[in-house]
């Protein structure tokens, strides 16, 4: 089952941005998602359109399950 962890952060300009990160570790509490989301916030870590990431929305995990088939 793959797992990816979504961080939602909206811009200075009020625009809606996703990060993903693939294989989260395991034991990750709300805490430190959200403290982990201010840091990136208040470190100017990221900008999108010249307009850096301003507010920390929301994380979730999601799980998925792949299931491929050879030809």
């Amino acid at each position: 089952m793959a797992k990816t962890l979504e961080l939602s952060f909206e811009t200075a300009a009020g625009k809606a941005v996703t990060l993903t990160v693939d294989e989260p570790r395991e034991n990750l509490t709300a805490q430190e998602l959200f403290a982990g989301m201010q840091a990136i916030v208040d470190q100017n870590v990221f900008e999108v359109s010249g307009s850096p990431l301003a507010t920390a929305k929301t994380a979730r995990i999601v799980e998925r399950n792949v299931v491929e088939y050879q030809a």
